[in-house]
């Protein structure tokens, strides 16, 4: 199974990165989407995908930075993204919870990265809290890319509407908690061939491990409670995932 969007590049992992890499093998992780969410991450994920062959690059500026991309920001990210170890823009999207950067930065910035996912021929990687519509009406705008809705945590009609326009789904820890009953409804929802699954580590560990840095060894734990929720054994889901991962990302 392919732990599709993984923070390995964040500081957390620095002190003991080959036991998280030991223990995510042990538990049957054949492959690891690192995911950037600046340029120095992006860089670093791009380093670990050199490093490991298993481990591939995601490189974007998080929607929370927004506002301090530049031109020459995006020029260096495009330099970045050439990487061949490099699968998929991102992360970008829009992030209205936290509202880190002013939203008419967020949006300007994440067609930015659309259209140089456009221009490079790969998908991108989206986040979007509390930014449903809006992020609804800037992928219906830009037709043509692959486009994955990570750590989903929107409504069942949401997850209909993305999937009306060709997204996959991705799901983390959250479907597992234990008061997570719309966001089941909404996984429960995603048909197992655009249905992808994470861990968003070190962030949002999945229960029994609620409140513990995440890391992709419990990919595992949302695996089990997407078969449940699917009524499919976890070894049949996990391939279909496994499948729709490679051919999403094109690994």
């Amino acid at each position: 199974m392919i732990d599709s969007h993984a923070h390995l590049n964040d500081p957390d992992f620095d002190a003991d990165l080959d036991q998280v890499i030991t223990r995510a093998k042990a538990a049957g992780v054949t492959g690891i989407i690192n995911i950037g969410y600046d340029l120095s991450s992006s860089r670093r994920a791009v380093e670990l995908a050199e490093e490991y062959d298993w481990m591939y690059a995601v490189v974007g500026v998080h929607p929370h930075y927004a506002q301090d991309v530049t031109p020459e920001t995006m020029a260096e990210l495009e330099e970045i993204a050439k990487a061949p170890q490099v699968v998929a823009i991102g992360e970008t999207g829009l992030d209205y919870y936290y509202d880190n950067s002013p939203r008419e930065a967020q949006k300007r910035v994440f067609n930015q990265h659309l259209a140089l996912a456009g221009k490079l021929g790969l998908p991108v990687v989206v986040h979007s809290r509390d930014a449903t519509q809006d992020t609804f009406e800037i992928i219906k705008a830009n037709p043509g890319i692959r486009y994955l809705m990570h750590c989903y945590s929107q409504s069942l009609e949401s997850a209909k509407s993305y999937l009306d326009l060709g997204c996959y789904i991705s799901f983390a820890g959250p479907v597992t908690f234990k008061n997570a009953h719309k966001l089941r409804q909404a996984a429960a929802s995603v048909p197992l061939d655009r249905l992808l699954f994470e861990t968003d580590c070190p962030y949002l560990a999945p229960e029994p491990l609620r409140g513990k840095r995440n890391e992709p060894a419990f990919v595992k734990y949302v695996a089990e409670k997407l078969a449940e929720l699917h009524g499919v054994p976890v070894d049949e889901l996990i391939a279909a995932v496994t499948a729709n991962t490679k051919a999403f990302f094109r690994i």
